[in-house]
């Protein structure tokens, strides 16, 4: 089992520490519809990326009740 030659002191834990933070996100604005949206992901608001649509929102698709 490992153990500690020299204790490590709260400011030299702390230091090595201090590049841990979480950053805050960079959201971009959809070019489509405005909402803020994650940089090179697909708008989840109306399912545009680079100005085209990849994914159909559920209040376009018509599904047949027998189908679902």
């Amino acid at each position: 089992m490992a153990v500690h030659q020299n204790k490590v002191t709260r400011s030299r834990r702390n230091m090595r520490r201090a590049h841990d933070a979480l950053t805050a996100a960079n959201p971009n604005e959809c070019g489509n519809c405005g909402e803020l949206k994650r940089p090179h992901h697909v708008c989840a608001a109306c399912g545009h990326y680079d100005g085209r649509e990849v994914v159909a929102t559920a209040d376009e698709v018509d599904l047949d009740d027998d189908a679902a």
